[in-house]
This record gives structure tokens, C-alpha cells and sequence, in this order.
């Protein structure tokens, strides 16, 4: 059983996810749809492996995400996102657009928010659930 520090919502939820790692990795599901240990592990923001497997575990045991064996590979996993993980795209979004109103005077060398291409959170969500069902069927 998980320990949380607080009867709060928020604490209670960055208990569970709030650490460095686990939004980078959905974030690098949804937007980029990577669905493999090394596709994850080449991140920019170089996530040591240990450190990768770790929270990989972490998200698949609070069912964020999936395993299961690539189908013409059946020695590599393929991590997917669960509906529980795609609810996550409404947080990793608004965390985008609040990073590049206020943390772009910080770091000028930020990727760009085109706001004008952005069509939505469902329509993320609907091109992830495409993409994952080339593998689950």
C-alpha cells in the first residue's frame, strides 16, 4: 500500500506521479507516441535506464500504462498508454501552455507552442488510441 503524505488531492496525486520522470514518459507516449524501452530511453532529457525501468514499472502498476510483446518481435515490449494514462493529456497540456506563457523568460531555448496547429486534447487522445490499436488488436 502506497503511503501519502496528506489527505490533499494534489499531494495525493504527485504522491503517485509527481516525480521527474513519470509525466516525461507519458507525455513522451502521447506527443510522440514512443512505445519502447529504447525509443524512451533516447529522450532529450536522458533518463538513466535504471531509472526508466523503474518508473515504467511504477506507471504499469498504477495501470497508466501497458506491456505487452511487439507482435512481429516477441522479445521487445511495447508500452502503451491506458484510458487511465490518456486522462493524463488534459495535465500534460495545460503544464505545456503554462510552460511557455510563463517558463520561456526562464529558457529562451524551449521548444515552440504553436497554439494556432493545437486541435484539442481529444483529438490527441483519439490519434493515441489509433496508434495503440496497431498493437493491441
Amino acid at each position: 500500500m502506497k503511503k501519502f503524505r496528506s489527505s490533499c488531492l494534489i499531494a495525493s496525486a504527485l504522491d503517485l506521479i509527481g516525480d521527474k520522470w513519470s509525466l516525461l514518459i507519458v507525455r513522451d507516449m502521447l506527443m510522440h507516441q514512443k512505445k519502447t524501452f529504447k525509443e524512451l530511453a533516447a529522450s532529450e532529457e536522458g533518463v538513466a535506464t535504471n531509472l526508466l525501468s523503474a518508473r515504467l514499472k511504477l506507471l504499469e502498476s498504477l495501470e497508466v500504462i501497458t506491456k505487452r510483446k511487439l507482435p512481429e518481435n516477441k522479445k521487445e515490449n511495447v508500452y502503451l498508454l491506458t484510458e487511465k494514462g490518456l486522462d493524463l493529456a488534459p495535465l500534460i497540456l495545460e503544464i505545456v501552455i503554462w510552460s511557455d506563457k510563463y517558463v520561456r523568460t526562464y529558457n529562451h531555448n524551449m521548444n515552440p507552442f504553436d497554439k494556432g496547429s493545437f486541435n484539442g486534447i481529444s483529438a490527441i487522445q483519439k490519434a493515441y488510441r489509433a496508434f495503440s490499436r496497431q498493437f493491441t488488436g
